[in-house]
């Protein structure tokens, strides 16, 4: 089992950027998907971008292309999600999540680090 431990978060005018990172407290990404999801109060658990340990295959929401980098340090064994252009409806606590390559859901989740972008 993995666990991830997000880091970065924090308050950023509309227009800036800030870098979220995941690092295992245990364990290694070594063969998962590590994403990063994002919630707000009353809305529904939203996956913003996702990579493949394996591959470096990613994928984003429609809401972070162009905008957002996922990315991986194999010498730091973390995954960092670098956000541009924030707007205040980035506004939410965001989550890294972890799951094995082949596994339908994700099993592993940290704590969330909040990010609020003021306009």
């Amino acid at each position: 089992q993995v666990q991830p431990v997000e880091s970065g978060g924090g308050l950023v005018q509309a227009g800036g950027s800030l870098t979220l990172t995941c690092e295992p407290s245990r364990g290694t990404f070594s063969s998962r998907t590590v994403a990063w999801f994002r919630q707000t109060l009353g809305k529904e658990r939203e996956l913003v971008a996702a990579i493949s340990w394996s591959t470096g295959g990613t994928s984003y929401a429609d809401s972070a292309k162009g905008r957002f980098t996922i990315s991986k340090d194999n010498a730091k064994n973390t995954v960092s999600l670098q956000m541009r252009s924030l707007k205040p409806e980035d506004t939410a606590i965001y989550y890294c999540a972890t799951k094995q390559l082949l596994a339908y859901e994700y099993a592993d989740w940290g704590q969330g680090t909040q990010v609020t972008v003021s306009s």
